[in-house]
C-alpha cells in the first residue's frame, strides 16, 4: 500500500508538484486521477471526515463554477460538496493529499499552497 494517494490532474502545476515533492522525499505515491477515475458520494464523504480543510475549500470556484450558475454558499457542507462533486469532478481542488487509501483511516489535506503538500509529506 502507498503512504500517501494523491488526487491528481496532470494539467495542474501545483498538482504535479505535490508529486515530485512526493518523489524527491521517497514517499510511496498512488495516483489517482480524478477525472479518469472519478469519486464516487461515499468515497467523497470519507474523505470529507478526515479534510483538515473546510468541506467549500474542496470545490474550485473557477470559470466553471461561475458558469454552471453555482453560488458558493450552496456548497459547505460535506453532503453539499460531495453531490457537487459527483456531479461536477472537475471542481475538485486539487492536489488533494490523503495518508493511506482514500476510504481508510488518516489525514486528508489540499495540498495549496504547495509548501502545504511539501510540509504534508515529511511529516511521514
Amino acid at each position: 500500500m502507498a503512504d500517501v494517494t494523491v488526487l491528481h490532474h496532470p494539467g495542474c502545476s501545483t498538482s504535479r508538484h505535490a508529486l515530485d515533492s512526493a518523489a524527491q522525499a521517497g514517499v510511496e505515491v498512488e495516483e489517482v486521477r480524478y477525472l479518469k477515475q472519478p469519486l464516487d458520494r461515499a468515497t467523497l464523504l470519507a474523505l470529507l471526515e478526515r479534510l483538515e480543510d473546510e468541506p467549500a475549500d474542496l470545490v474550485r470556484k473557477d470559470a466553471f463554477f461561475k458558469e454552471q450558475g453555482l453560488d458558493a454558499a450552496d456548497y459547505t457542507t460535506p453532503e453539499q460538496v460531495a453531490d457537487l462533486l459527483v456531479e461536477h469532478p472537475r471542481l475538485l481542488q486539487r492536489p488533494v493529499l490523503v495518508r493511506g487509501a482514500l476510504d481508510g483511516p488518516g489525514r486528508a489535506i489540499i495540498g495549496r499552497p504547495k509548501d502545504r503538500a511539501d510540509a504534508f509529506l515529511r511529516e511521514g
